[in-house]
C-alpha cells in the first residue's frame, strides 16, 4: 500500500536517525527489531507505544519485527497471557515475522553458560540471595568477593550440570558472571545468570529446573535472531554494559541495545504488579475492565486501533521520561469516533412528553435523520415519531434561569429531526413531582421541510415511548481521582475514583440501535461515544461509554 505523504514533513526521532545512518553507511541493508513481552499479564497502553515503535520502524524501513516472549520465569507465566498478547498486537494492526520464545533457546543458553564457565568467566555460588545482596556493596563502596568465586572450572562445570539435573533445592545455588565486585556499575558486580526453580514451564514442561535471568536471556536471544536494533526503555540503560559484555565474551552476533523513555500516563497505573492487585482484589472485573489501561480494557471500552496508534504517534519517543496527560488519549479517540460513529438517540433519565395536538389514534410517523453529519456520504435512518415521547428530565425546568434554552413552560424547542414543540402544561403527582409535560407541536416545522418561520435556540434528543427499546448503559470514567496514584502517600488503591463506574440499568433508545454490531461505534446524541459490551444478551443490550463528548475533567480542574 502506498504511503500517504502529509504536507508537513515530520522530523525524525533519534532512533530513525540512527537507522537511516546505519542503512546509509552500509552497516545494514535491512533492519530487525523485536517486541519481547513477558507473558505474565496483559499488555497496557505503555506497551502499545513500544509495539507501535518496533513494528512502525520496520514498516518504514526495510526489515521485519519478531514477537518474542520472554518466558524465563515459569512461576508467573500463563498461556492465557500469550494468547491475549497476540490478540492485542494484531488488533493494533501489526503482524510479526516470527513468533519466538526465549524458551526456544534454553539449550543454547545453557551451552553459552558452560562456555563462560570454561573461559573462567562464570562460577557457581552457594550463597543465599541475602548474602549476595550483603556482599554487593554500595554506590560509594566496592562489593566483596564471594567465598565461592575461586572455584575451579572443573568444579563449576560439575556443580552446574548437577544443578541442571535437579540435585539441589530452589535458591540453594546460582550461576554468576565473574566480572568485577568493585565495578562502578552495580549491575556488573558478578550478576546472577541462572537460578534454580523447580517449576513447570508452560512450554518446556518439566525439562528444566534452572532458568536464565533476564540479562542472560535478553541479549543472547537478540543475538541468535540477529536483531540489529534492540529497543528497550530507559530503566535498561545500566543493563547495556552487561548486554555488551556477554555478547563480547561469547563472541556471538553483536546485537545493539538502544533505550527510549517510558511514557507514564496520569490518572492511572501501568505497573503489572499493581494492575494484578486491582484484578485480584476485585476493584475491577478483570484485565479487560474498560477502566483498566490494558489494551484489552481500552478495546472493550470502545477505543479504536487507529486512535491508539495516533496517540502513540503524537507522544513520540524521547530520551527523557515524562508524564502524558490521559486527556490526549481521550482526544485521539474522540477525533476518530467523531468521524466514524453512528449517531443515535438514547434517553437516560426519561420524562414523558405528551403532544396533545398530535393524533391520538396510535399514529406513527417516520422522520429521517442522518447517521453521521461529519461524513459527506452519510446514510440516513428512519425514526418513529409518536404522540408520546421521552426527553431527558434535565432538559425540562419549571422555573428556568435566563439563558435556559431547553424546554420550560411557554418555551419552544426543536425535537431533533422532527418538530418544534411548545410546553403548555406541567402534570404533577400528589407529592408535587413532575410526571409528564403536555406540549403542542407546530405541524409546519418538520425538519428539512420547515415553513413555520419559527427559530428556536434549543434542540433536544428524544425517543418514542411506544417504540423505544430498553438498554443498560455503563458510564465509565477514570479509575483514579488523583494524577499520580503511585506517588501518593499510603496505598495507591486508596485513590480509586468511587464514581469510575455508574450504571443506568434502564435507558430508552430509538429502535435503530437494535441493529448495532459489536464492531460499530455510536455517538449517543449529547451524551458521549459508546460501544456494545460483551455482556450483551438476548434479554438486554449493554453499552459502555468510551469517552464523553467533551473533556469534563479539564472543566473540573479549572473550577478547583
Amino acid at each position: 500500500m502506498a504511503e500517504i505523504n502529509t504536507p508537513e514533513e515530520k522530523s525524525l526521532n533519534f532512533l530513525e536517525e540512527i537507522i537511516e545512518e546505519d542503512l546509509k553507511s552500509g552497516k545494514y541493508t535491512t533492519i530487525a527489531t523485536r517486541f519481547p513481552p513477558e507473558p505474565n499479564g496483559y499488555l497496557h497502553i505503555g506497551h502499545a507505544s513500544s509495539i507501535c515503535l518496533n513494528f512502525g520502524l520496520t514498516k518504514k524501513y526495510p526489515g521485519y519485527t519478531n514477537l518474542r516472549f520472554d518466558d524465563t520465569n515459569p512461576v508467573t507465566e500463563d498461556t492465557e497471557y500469550v494468547e491475549s498478547i497476540k490478540d492485542d498486537i494484531r488488533w493494533l494492526g501489526f503482524e510479526w515475522k516470527n513468533e519466538l520464545y526465549a524458551s526456544d533457546y534454553f539449550d543454547q543458553m545453557y551451552e553459552f553458560a558452560v562456555m563462560l564457565i570454561q573461559k573462567g568467566l562464570a562460577y557457581v555460588d552457594d550463597s543465599t540471595s541475602e548474602q549476595i545482596a550483603a556482599m554487593k556493596g554500595t554506590h560509594t563502596e566496592p562489593g566483596k568477593d564471594s567465598p565461592f568465586r575461586t572455584r575451579s572450572v572443573e568444579e563449576n562445570l560439575d556443580i552446574f550440570a548437577r544443578m541442571k539435573n535437579g540435585e539441589f533445592p530452589d535458591g540453594s545455588r546460582t550461576l554468576r558472571a565473574k566480572i568485577d565486585m568493585a565495578h562502578l556499575n552495580m549491575l556488573m558486580r558478578d550478576p546472577v545468570l541462572y537460578r534454580i526453580k523447580h517449576a513447570h514451564h508452560h512450554r518446556t514442561g518439566d525439562k528444566w529446573c534452572i532458568y536464565p535471568m533476564y540479562d542472560m536471556a535478553h541479549g543472547q536471544s537478540d543475538s541468535i535472531e540477529h536483531i540489529t536494533h534492540s529497543i528497550c526503555t530507559l530503566e535498561f540503560v545500566p543493563h547495556r554494559e552487561l548486554y555488551d559484555w556477554l555478547i563480547d565474551k561469547l563472541g556471538i552476533y553483536p546485537s545493539h541495545q538502544y533505550e527510549f523513555a517510558r511514557r507514564n500516563i496520569n490518572y492511572t497505573v501501568t505497573s503489572k504488579r499493581k494492575l494484578l492487585q486491582l484484578v485480584n482484589d476485585k476493584h475491577v472485573t478483570g484485565w479487560d475492565d474498560p477502566r483498566m489501561p490494558t489494551i484489552s480494557g481500552l478495546r472493550r471500552a470502545g477505543y479504536t486501533p487507529e486512535s491508539i496508534r495516533e496517540f502513540c504517534e503524537r507522544i513520540g519517543i524521547a530520551k527523557r521520561e515524562n508524564m502524558i496527560d490521559v486527556s490526549l488519549l481521550e482526544f485521539c479517540v474522540r477525533e476518530h469516533l467523531n468521524k466514524i460513529a453512528q449517531r443515535r438517540m438514547v434517553v437516560f433519565d426519561p420524562l414523558k412528553v405528551v403532544i396533545t395536538n398530535y393524533p391520538a389514534d396510535g399514529a406513527v410517523e417516520m422522520v429521517r435523520s442522518e447517521d453521521n453529519p461529519e461524513d459527506p456520504n452519510t446514510t440516513h435512518r428512519e425514526i418513529p415519531f409518536t404522540r408520546e415521547v421521552y426527553i431527558e428530565r434535565e432538559d425540562f425546568m419549571e422555573n428556568p434561569p435566563k439563558k435556559f434554552f431547553r424546554l420550560a413552560p411557554g418555551q419552544m424547542v426543536r425535537l431533533k429531526s422532527a418538530y418544534i414543540i411548545k410546553c403548555d402544561e406541567v402534570i404533577k403527582d400528589s407529592n408535587g413531582n413532575i410526571t409528564e409535560v403536555h406540549c403542542s407541536y407546530i405541524p409546519e416545522s418538520k425538519s428539512n421541510n420547515d415553513t413555520s418561520g419559527i427559530h428556536v435556540k434549543g434542540t433536544l434528543h428524544w425517543v418514542s415511548v411506544a417504540q423505544a427499546i430498553s438498554i443498560e448503559v455503563r458510564l465509565y470514567d477514570r479509575l483514579f481521582r488523583v494524577e499520580n496514584p503511585a506517588s501518593e502517600e499510603g496505598d495507591f488503591k486508596d485513590y480509586i475514583n468511587p464514581n469510575s463506574l455508574q450504571v443506568v440499568s434502564t435507558a430508552f433508545a430509538e429502535p435503530a440501535l437494535k441493529n448495532i454490531r459489536f464492531s460499530d461505534r455510536c455517538q449517543f446524541l449529547r451524551k458521549g461515544y459508546f460501544c456494545l459490551d460483551k455482556d450483551t444478551s438476548e434479554d438486554k443490550m449493554v453499552f459502555n461509554r468510551t469517552v464523553t463528548l467533551k473533556d469534563t475533567w479539564a472543566k473540573e480542574q479549572k473550577k478547583g
